[in-house]
């Protein structure tokens, strides 16, 4: 899995937010980050033309409602899946979320 990261403030900045509003996001699960060398690290995929990819909060939340860690998350995210075909993450951006959300509501059963 190869992942392109930003930092916070790099979120921020594409965003056009304050760096406190992204920490918030984070906090809520808006955004998911990983620590990564002590610094809070945020795919690149999940920021397209200035916004959060849609779909990616409720995808957050379900994940976590099935039991996922962060990390499991993230790495379920960018795992390549056959029957999509490819990663969730791409699916999300090719706006294909309710396919993704269905394989994700499957994991917790």
């Amino acid at each position: 899995m190869t992942v392109d990261w930003l930092t916070l403030p790099d979120v921020a900045d594409r965003l056009g937010v304050p760096i406190t509003r992204v920490r918030q996001m984070v906090r809520d699960r808006k955004l998911l980050a990983v620590r990564s060398e002590g610094v809070l690290r945020v795919p690149a995929d999940f920021i397209v033309d200035g916004a959060v990819i849609k779909g990616l909060p409720g995808l957050l939340t379900v994940l976590a409602d099935a039991g996922f860690s962060d990390e499991e998350s993230m790495g379920w995210l960018f795992r390549d899946d056959p029957t999509l075909p490819g990663t969730p993450v791409r699916a999300l951006t090719e706006n294909r979320g309710r396919e993704v959300k269905r394989r994700a509501q499957a994991l917790a059963f």
